[in-house]
């Protein structure tokens, strides 16, 4: 019964860092790419054009860090805090910059 037990707890923390992966890491790179495009634009002077394809481009980068980053931790519960802390800090920067509106 235990080694089940273990193995259902094995493949659930695997699981869980595919989503934090991918998922989260999605979510990561997309507010990364939300945030980046207005500072480009905001605080550079970058075209809206050329800010959206450096924070596109620069948001694969994230996306892979990401997923490399939930796979490199020693639990599940440290790729899920790599990923949420800094993808919520970028989305309160990025409502920052949007003026505080929804």
């Amino acid at each position: 019964m235990s080694h089940n037990a273990s193995l259902v707890r094995y493949r659930l923390a695997v699981a869980s860092r595919v989503l934090a992966a991918f998922g989260g890491g999605y979510g990561l790179s997309a507010v990364f790419a939300a945030a980046c495009g207005l500072v480009c634009v905001r605080w550079l002077g970058v075209t809206r054009a050329d800010a959206v394809t450096l924070s596109t481009m620069l948001s694969f980068v994230v996306f892979t860090v990401a997923v490399l980053w939930a796979f490199a931790c020693s639990s599940s519960r440290k790729a899920w805090l790599g990923i949420v802390v800094p993808a919520a800090v970028l989305g309160v920067c990025t409502w920052a910059l949007y003026g505080g509106q929804a």
